[in-house]
């Protein structure tokens, strides 16, 4: 009998800088990981390359516009969720944007500020922490939750 192959669940984060700052909103009425914070972004659509989903998404979470020459993938994780849901994470960092970081989805998101990396709050999302231990570890690839 032949096991079964992996469906690849995809979805796109960013890590958007400023100096020794990152940019993160807390999830609202999500129905997953609410009032945590991480970064903007989500999953990756039919017939959408995993660069067009990340420029998509912050405009649509942050209403700020990417330039995809100004993108830099800086982790991938293959992560195994509590609930068996298995993905895989492209986690995109950029330090230049048009617009100013907002929440332009108050119906998913109700806190969206600055933080210094060195002072985080404690209420991160576990994928967010777990990138950034691998990202200080210069791991671009990782495995979560199995």
């Amino acid at each position: 009998m032949a096991s079964e192959r992996f469906k690849v669940l995809s979805f796109v984060a960013l890590i958007l800088k400023r100096g020794s700052e990152v940019f993160l909103i807390r999830r609202f009425n999500t129905g997953s990981e609410d009032g945590l914070y991480g970064c903007a972004g989500g999953g990756v659509d039919a017939h959408e390359s995993v660069t067009q989903a990340i420029i998509r998404e912050a405009y649509e979470e942050l209403g700020i516009v990417l330039n995809r020459e100004h993108l830099k993938v800086v982790h991938i994780v293959q992560r195994r969720t509590a609930q068996g849901q298995e993905m895989i994470g492209f986690f995109f960092e950029t330090c230049e944007w048009q617009g100013i970081p907002c929440i332009n989805e108050p119906h998913k998101c109700d806190d969206a500020q600055w933080f210094d990396l060195n002072n985080l709050p404690q209420n991160c999302q576990p994928a967010f922490t777990h990138v950034l231990i691998q990202l200080n570890q210069q791991q671009f690839f990782s495995e979560m939750g199995w």
